[in-house]
């Protein structure tokens, strides 16, 4: 059996060892269109194992993150990866808040998860001492890794097993018939004309999706919907000095509003020991804009033309608005930190690397929460993978594997 993937994110590679493990003796080829593995969402992560608390029961999202996360502690000690369980605050700062810390306690037990703990005051500056609010949720097996030494690890692991990596090969075309699927691969985006051969083919029987920012693109490439579409927002962060560091002992997260997509700014101890600030949440002008001067016209076209994009703006543009300030002034992006841990000042944060989710729009405007997976003929598309991607990538590479062996196709 030849199985082909596109795409050199964490979950492709988990999918690609996976398959080798479950089926000694198949041909696994990762196609990657970048020069290096884990270049985009992967290796702009901010490094969170999540332990599954926001996530609607029964969900893909709650089911594969709890496995996941399992799965992940068990590799990094395998791998000699670095794993730290710094433990998560759900700090409430106001009234409001504290009233939706108990309903989201619950959700958190309904998936399991461990070791869960409401504070009050007193309690949750005894995890966290410059932290304050009315009440907290302790979590404390909420991990950090480094999910880009992760990515190579797994790289590793599919070339130790037989599979092949091939970087600089962006899939350009598929094409489905009754003997499999003919990939049609050309030099990637950051790879000179003549750097590689144009149009080479490549033909497998099955082939898996899972191109993160450009996911929507491929699917639609193996004859796919085109709703979802991939919205790209870029998140900027913030990192404290390291003389400042000390102000975060683990991650400090606000409670999460159910009228808006994202959750907002909290501080997050790295596995490094930085402590990021961040991020906020602005639609990018580019899929790959980690700058803010990053403009791509075909990018920014698709996101503007596609109709789920203005009735998505219509709903949320609220929650956007208050996104601008932080974006535009260190000051402002601070004090919505300060609300925590209100001894952070503005001259303790400088600029940090900045990320980009793929965030799956629906025609309809809805934000797609769960991950979603779809199968075309011999094609399986990972259409909508934002976090806890990460932490659940070694579960979602089970559960596309179970889909395999369990479809009829020869």
């Amino acid at each position: 059996m030849r199985y082909a993937i596109a795409g050199a994110g964490i979950v492709g590679l988990a999918v690609a060892r996976r398959l080798l493990l479950d089926r000694p003796g198949c041909e696994v080829t990762v196609l990657e269109k970048e020069t290096e593995v884990a270049t985009h969402q992967t290796g702009h992560n901010s490094g969170v194992v999540h332990a599954g608390l926001y996530y609607t029961p029964g969900s893909l999202k709650a089911t594969l993150c709890r496995r996941g996360g399992s799965l992940l502690r068990e590799y990094a000690a395998e791998h000699a990866i670095p794993y730290e369980e710094a433990g998560k605050l759900v700090v409430a700062a106001d009234a409001e808040e504290e009233r939706r810390l108990r309903p989201l306690y619950e959700t958190a037990r309904a998936n399991q998860v461990p070791g869960l703990t409401l504070l009050g005051p007193d309690g949750l500056r005894d995890i966290e001492p410059e932290a304050r609010g009315r009440a907290a949720l302790h979590s404390p097996h909420t991990a950090v890794i480094d999910f880009r030494r992760v990515a190579l690890a797994l790289a590793r692991d599919i070339r130790d097993l037989g599979g092949e990596v091939r970087t600089g090969r962006a899939v350009t075309g598929v094409r489905q018939n009754d003997d499999g699927v003919v990939v049609t691969t050309g030099p990637g985006s950051t790879l000179p004309p003549g750097t590689a051969p144009e149009g080479t083919e490549l033909r497998a029987d099955r082939l898996i999706l899972c191109g993160g920012l450009h996911s929507d693109r491929l699917a639609r490439l193996a004859g796919g919907s085109a709703d979802p579409r991939i919205v790209p927002f870029r998140g900027e962060y913030y990192r404290l000095l390291p003389e400042r560091a000390g102000l975060v002992r683990g991650l400090i997260y606000p409670v999460p509003d159910p009228r808006y997509p994202f959750l907002g700014v909290h501080l997050t101890r790295r596995i490094d020991g930085s402590v990021d600030v961040g991020p906020n949440a602005l639609l990018s002008l580019a899929r790959e804009g980690y700058r803010r001067r990053d403009l791509v016209p075909k990018d920014l076209a698709e996101t503007l033309s596609w109709p789920g994009t203005l009735r998505m703006a219509g709903r949320h543009w609220k929650a956007g608005a208050r996104q601008l300030p932080g974006a535009l002034a260190r000051g402002r992006f601070a004090a919505q930190a300060r609300r925590y841990v209100p001894a952070l000042q503005a001259a303790d944060l400088r600029r940090a690397p900045a990320g980009v989710r793929a965030q799956a729009v629906g025609r309809d405007g809805s934000l797609i929460d769960d991950f979603r997976i779809e199968t075309t003929g011999r094609v399986t598309a990972v259409r909508n993978a934002p976090s806890p991607a990460a932490t659940s990538c070694l579960a979602i590479a089970e559960h596309i594997t179970a889909r395999l062996a369990d479809s009829s196709l020869p």
